[in-house]
């Protein structure tokens, strides 16, 4: 069973130990053999969006040349067609939690990694994304976090956007939370953050306020080092 005292700190950090999970089921942990370059993947693969070059992406990322190879490889085997759309990521994260509904909260994360808003996620979405979470400094990685959970991207986070993180979270996990969820687990959750991390008390979050409460949390702060070098 979870444990889910403190979910309001884990809305923070969750979005990261999941992702993990999706680059596992992508394979993108597995070894690369031989020396061929991704070039020659991208030229050979028949698909409807090509990604950039690999110099390109090397200098707009913090991942290597080898480390590229293998996360492409991963995500054109999952999508052959060269981007991901709003139903693959939902399935991806049903595996992981088929005793819950997991599909609101990979709505709000897939609405986080499409930033061009075209209702896809290509390669490139893709590796901007997972090279800020896991490569990215602490501030860059708390702006991604208060991105997902702003859900209406005004630049700030409402009691209203935070409970429907909260119930996603709990619908996601399902049976597993414990104790067993009462009904209104998930308000209590957001009165707490919001006593935790709206500073002036005006009943919304900034990314200031987010970003310093963060920073003043150890296990927030020590979670995240867990992420460091992952590939």
């Amino acid at each position: 069973m979870l444990n889910l005292d403190g979910l309001e700190i884990i809305a923070v950090l969750v979005v990261m130990a999941l992702f993990i999970k999706v680059l596992e089921q992508f394979g993108m942990f597995e070894p690369v053999g031989g020396e061929d370059s991704i070039e020659d993947d991208f030229e050979l693969s028949t698909v409807c969006h090509r990604p950039e070059s690999m110099d390109k992406l090397e200098e707009l990322t913090k991942f290597t040349k080898k480390e590229l190879q293998v996360l492409y490889r991963g995500f054109k085997n999952e999508c052959p067609s060269g981007v991901v759309n709003e139903d693959n990521f939902k399935t991806i994260y049903s595996q992981f939690f088929p005793q819950g509904d997991s599909s609101m909260y990979a709505h709000f994360l897939f609405e986080a990694f499409d930033t061009n808003k075209n209702g896809s996620v290509s390669f490139e979405d893709f590796v901007f994304g997972l090279s800020i979470i896991l490569r990215g400094t602490i501030n860059d990685r708390l702006n991604w976090a208060f991105n997902l959970y702003d859900l209406n991207k005004d630049g700030c986070i409402t009691k209203e956007e935070m409970l429907d993180i909260m119930k996603s979270i709990y619908d996601m996990m399902g049976k597993c939370t414990y104790p067993t969820m009462q009904e209104d687990a998930p308000l209590e959750h957001v009165e707490s953050f919001f006593q935790k991390m709206d500073q002036n008390k005006d009943g919304v979050v900034t990314i200031e306020e987010f970003i310093e409460s963060c920073k003043k949390d150890e296990n927030i702060m020590q979670s995240m080092q867990l992420f460091d070098n992952v590939i």
